[in-house]
């Protein structure tokens, strides 16, 4: 077999070559891209530069192999970069902040090197370029290249740039690691610089200088941390998305350096796309004779992407500002965003703008005394099985920018808060997020929320009111924030609603924690000849369909709405009031409870009426948003009313002239104006076309008269 011969690399061509990238490189407007970057660095506008390879790519004197050189040996050719850089650094244009203690070293070390006070045949007293550099290289990996997943990265891939995703699971704190040691001879009193390369050094201890070693004098030498170079360290774990994980597999784990700039820029529970190099991390001390051979690995990040930005990072593209002015402008926009949320799911067409509503929210309101009031809507699904509840949370989870997914019975009360655990790098204890934590400014989804402990469920009791979660625990007393939209997903206490039993025994959760949610939707599965033929039609159309028309739940559409900040107008305070203190009425007059109404439902009505404002684009509160909150609250309980109304005997026209006799009894009138009867009526959930029947029916039996235009209802008779 003929041996290949190896070709040498002659490392100032490659320096050349980076430079003139660096100098001739123009962006897509033809101005001189890395050159603008580098004056901002100047200016100390910014500190990293970060070299695309894509860039690379286009630029007309990279070949190919200077390219692969670059990707298989891209540590090396960051210092190259880096050299490359301070040659071409230009003036700063502007005047900047100065950091008085560094300008006035670099200004002292420059002056002694230039009166010759080191002698330069030392390489340790030689000023290394690393000091004087007030930027950092990276290297970002192709973007059109598929990102690996853990599991397929190699031996191979040692020392090369690798593009991976996954979730991040832990973040270290930020600590400084050191770049340059810088030491001073008690002797001779010159300095003496070492560089460090890895997470752990050797310091030195004697003074390697000529003079000392003429003099054999052993000078002593005194570390100046004040003098040294650090940089921001922080150490994060990525762990294997689990639609990545083969079957019967546990996910793998992988150890992630971030460096400067790169840190604080991911936390646990982000979904993230790494670029970096992957390294091999020998192990120190005793571990080392345990080890042997055996190293461990990590991947220095050069690059991070999220995968799901927050609402509020959303950038907005191209055409899609004016597509939401359009959008906004549409009528019937609230029906059309809430058919789009699992469009595969047949009909729940109110519990689907209410989840569209969990997504838009309510902004946070702090009060002047400091006391704050939650934003986010909480709703518990209730219902038999069957009715799609966990397929709603599912897509919820997949739609919503942050999200977690966990089970009743999978999870224990540490499991959603947060447990106390000992941090492999430090020893020392750490708080680690659980589900709720992880869901900050995002929505947390518990299915099976009836499965759950009675000790794991009061965890949930602060989340949902204060939205933080306090702990005691190994000597860390904290609050961490959980600023979350709980949704939960609950079985009836028998497994499906029992009819010869109370809501209340049915429901089987206590008051404490149903009064925290906004919204209690019972969904019960009732036996309906036509309704059944359409699910069933629709089930098989799904199953039988290879492509889903998913129409796009504008995450743009969302993003712009939640930047709102609608207020209530005064005069639609005693409306609210009103209404408020007729649901407690009726609960009042109700044997069994449906609900536990408390002041935090006012609350609830405000938020559910603020998120529909907010979806209108509108700065102020409109009564029709007021009305609709009002009725989503009164159609969650629909399926336990068309039972009481089933057993009363009454069919639907008849219930509707009923509560229009007696509203018109209450206001001790003869009139009842049409909208204020829609407004009643759809709170019992009939829908417009069963008042209008109504209304023809009574009509000809001279019990009432309809006004021609407006519709309103006068009665003949007392």
């Amino acid at each position: 077999m003929a041996a290949t011969a190896t070709k040498t690399i002659d490392f100032a061509a490659e320096r050349a070559l980076a430079k003139d990238f660096l100098a001739n490189f123009a962006g897509p407007r033809g101005e001189p891209k890395y050159l603008n970057i580098l004056q901002d660095v100047s200016n100390r506008k910014i500190r990293a530069v970060q070299i695309e390879l894509d860039d690379l790519f286009h630029y007309k004197d990279a070949d190919d192999e200077f390219l692969q050189r670059v990707t298989e040996n891209t540590k090396r050719y960051i210092g190259i970069f880096a050299d490359a850089i301070d040659e071409l650094m230009p003036e700063s244009t502007e005047a900047y902040a100065v950091d008085e203690d560094r300008d006035i070293l670099m200004t002292q070390r420059v002056d002694e090197g230039a009166d010759g006070g080191a002698d330069g045949t030392d390489p340790l007293q030689r000023m290394p370029p690393e000091i004087r550099r007030f930027f950092e290289v990276y290297i970002k990996a192709f973007s059109k290249v598929t990102p690996l997943t853990i599991r397929q990265v190699k031996a191979s891939n040692i020392g090369q740039l690798v593009k991976i995703s996954g979730i991040v699971t832990r973040c270290s704190d930020v600590k400084p690691l050191m770049q340059v040691a810088v030491y001073t001879c008690e002797e001779c009193g010159f300095e003496i610089y070492q560089e460090v390369t890895a997470r752990v050094f050797m310091p030195l201890f004697e003074c390697p200088s000529q003079r000392c070693k003429l003099n054999k004098a052993k000078g002593n030498l005194i570390l100046q941390l004040r003098a040294s170079k650090f940089l921001k360290f922080q150490e994060v774990k990525l762990q294997e998305l689990a639609e990545h994980v083969p079957k019967g597999h546990i996910p793998r784990s992988l150890t992630v350096h971030l460096r400067g700039e790169l840190t604080r820029k991911v936390a646990p529970g982000d979904v993230v796309e790494m670029s970096g190099i992957f390294l091999p991390m020998p192990y120190y001390g005793f571990r080392a004779m345990r080890a042997g051979l055996v190293a461990d690995t990590y991947l220095e990040s050069m690059s991070i992407t999220h995968f799901k930005k927050k609402y509020e990072e959303y950038e907005l593209k191209g055409d899609e500002q004016e597509q939401i002015d359009r959008l906004a402008e549409d009528g019937d926009i609230y029906n059309k965003l809430a058919r789009s949320l699992a469009p595969e799911i047949f009909g729940h067409e109110d519990v689907k703008k209410a989840l569209l509503l969990l997504l838009v929210g309510a902004p946070h309101r702090k009060l002047t005394d400091g006391m704050k009031i939650r934003g986010d809507l909480h709703i518990c699904l209730m219902g038999d099985p069957g009715v799609a509840k966990s397929q709603l949370l599912k897509h919820i989870i997949n739609v919503a920018p942050r999200g977690v997914y966990t089970t009743g019975r999978g999870s224990s009360g540490v499991g959603l808060t947060a447990a106390v655990q000992k941090d492999p790098v430090t020893n020392e204890f750490v708080l680690e997020g659980g589900a709720l934590v992880l869901a900050d400014m995002g929505i947390c989804a518990i299915d099976e929320f009836d499965k759950m402990e009675e000790s794991d469920r009061t965890a949930i009791h602060e989340v949902m009111e204060q939205q933080t979660v306090s702990i005691a625990k190994a000597g860390i007393t904290t609050s961490l924030n959980a600023r979350t939209a709980v949704l939960a997903a609950a079985n009836p206490a028998w497994g499906r609603y029992d009819m010869r039993r109370t809501p209340a025994e049915n429901i089987n959760l206590p008051p404490a924690l149903l009064s925290r949610f906004d919204l209690l939707w019972l969904i019960l599965d009732r036996a309906d000849m036509e309704t059944d033929l359409e699910m069933a039609r629709h089930v098989v159309h799904v199953w039988g369909s290879h492509h889903l028309n998913h129409q796009f739940l504008g995450k743009a559409y969302i993003s712009a709405a939640r930047r709102v900040v609608p207020s209530v107008p005064r005069e639609l305070e005693e409306y609210i009031a009103t209404a408020y203190s007729s649901i407690r009425q009726e609960e009042a007059k109700s044997n069994a409870p449906h609900s536990y109404t408390t002041i935090r439902t006012l609350l609830s009505i405000l938020r559910i009426s603020i998120a529909l404002a907010r979806l209108r684009f509108s700065e102020t509160v409109a009564q029709s948003d007021v009305d609709e909150a009002l009725r989503l609250m009164q159609m969650s309980k629909y399926s336990l009313y068309s039972d009481d109304r089933q057993r009363s005997g009454l069919d639907a026209i008849s219930d509707i002239y009923s509560i229009l006799r007696d509203e018109a009894a209450r206001t001790n009138s003869m009139d009842v104006r049409y909208a204020h009867a829609l407004n009643l009526i759809s709170r019992k959930g009939y829908s417009e076309a069963q008042l209008k029947e109504c209304l023809e029916e009574y009509a000809s039996l001279n019990v009432w008269q309809i006004h021609p235009n407006t519709f309103d209802i006068h009665f003949i008779d007392a």
